[in-house]
């Protein structure tokens, strides 16, 4: 099977890759649908460690798949944060605000058992991806 052509695989090297049978993210029209970014160095491959590191390096990959998708976090519509540990949320609730700025998207976060590459933090996210023309019309 192959990707219906409504669809457009995205993929950068600025982030680290998917580490299963997935895209870092899929173009849907106008939306784009990124998958769960983890703290692993695109350079290195490695995964950086501590849950401030982990968390802005999930941070910079997230971006980096936005930006490749043709959109900016500022057009961040949801974002899932994903932890091991429901005790980091205050450490990784400040770094993604200081990410976010005044953008506030919608947003869940969930404790879960173990995460890909038993990291403690995967944050995935739904962005519009449309740049707005400004439309004139002129009366006859």
């Amino acid at each position: 099977m192959s990707t219906h052509p409504s669809l457009t695989p995205i993929s950068t090297n600025n982030a680290s890759g998917a580490i299963g049978p997935y895209s870092q993210a899929i173009k849907a029209g106008d939306l784009l649908f990124v998958s769960g970014c983890i703290p692993m160095d695109p350079k290195t491959g490695e995964i950086v460690q501590g849950i401030e590191e982990q968390t802005t390096q999930t941070l910079k990959n997230l971006i980096a798949v936005v930006n490749a998708g043709g959109s900016e976090l500022g057009k961040v519509v949801k974002t899932t944060v994903f932890l091991k540990n429901m005790n980091d949320f205050v450490i990784v609730n400040g770094i993604y605000a200081a990410a976010f700025g005044s953008h506030k998207p919608a947003r869940s976060t969930v404790e879960v058992a173990r995460l890909p590459r038993d990291v403690l933090v995967d944050i995935e996210c739904i962005a519009r991806c449309v740049r707005w023309k400004r439309l004139t019309m002129s009366l006859i």
